[in-house]
């Protein structure tokens, strides 16, 4: 079965996400930038969401972690939580 590890920060707004995407872009740390501005808990263990499989998140976190390039950083992606930054660290698919 297909299953991933990622990582993620959750913010308000599109604006602050791309700002911290654009910082992440220039060199600066994901897992320091996700301790310091991620609305979710997963924040203080630098955005790591541990392994999950298709279906265990929401749709949007599925479309983009299943799909898209490992090791690189997507988004701005909207959720009904807000607008996240995702990492995919690995994928078995």
């Amino acid at each position: 079965m297909a299953h991933a590890t990622a990582r993620h920060i959750l913010v308000d707004t599109e604006e602050a996400c791309q700002k911290l995407k654009d910082e992440i872009e220039a060199g600066a740390d994901f897992g320091e930038l996700a301790a310091q501005h991620s609305n979710c808990p997963s924040g203080k263990q630098g955005g790591d969401l541990g392994q999950f499989s298709p279906g265990q998140m929401v749709p949007e976190f599925d479309r983009v972690v299943f799909n898209e390039e490992v090791g690189k950083v997507h988004g701005p992606v909207q959720t009904q939580f807000g607008f996240h930054l995702l990492e995919i660290t690995s994928r078995v698919d």
